[in-house]
């Protein structure tokens, strides 16, 4: 069993709350718009991380994550971009790969909205797990924290970290 924390849009800030909610997860995992390496060195300090960049990330990061990520955890498939549209209205680039990879899970960012739901059409869980940073237009920063345990995906939890003025 693996215990998962998901986070995007960090935009450069990582709220300190955090380190308390993913204190017992064996992984993070960041859908992109890091933001800035800290980000990056503070969680890979903290736990294994894996990620991808998004359409603000610097080269730097762009040279550390890769845009697309496809991996195993457990007995799932999880595939992980930035920007990947929403369940039904997939990103022309982003359609492909899932058709290409048939992953488990979708996590993708971007849009600072928080969303989970199983897609029929890919046959996924689709997730994306909101912003955490102090950026962007969404009213609650939010994280997601789960726990694959085998073929299962369990105890979804979604954290709001604070509400934003």
């Amino acid at each position: 069993m693996k215990k998962i924390g998901l986070l995007s849009d960090t935009h450069g800030y990582l709220d300190p709350k955090i380190y308390n909610y993913f204190k017992d997860v064996d992984e993070i995992w960041h859908a992109g718009d890091v933001g800035d390496m800290s980000v990056i060195d503070e969680l890979e300090a903290f736990k294994p991380v894996k990620g991808v960049f998004g359409n603000i990330d610097s080269n730097k990061i762009r040279s550390a994550w890769p845009e697309h990520l496809v991996f195993e955890c457990e007995n799932k498939k999880v595939l992980i971009s930035h920007i990947g549209g929403k369940p039904g209205k997939y990103r022309k680039d982003s359609y492909p790969m899932i058709k290409k990879h048939q992953p488990d899970i979708f996590v993708c960012g971007h849009s600072h909205i928080l969303l989970v739901q199983f897609d029929k059409g890919i046959n996924a869980l689709w997730l994306n797990p909101g912003a955490c940073g102090k950026y962007g237009f969404h009213k609650v920063s939010t994280l997601l924290r789960f726990e694959i345990d085998g073929d299962k995906i369990q105890n979804m939890e979604v954290i709001e970290l604070n509400k934003r003025a």
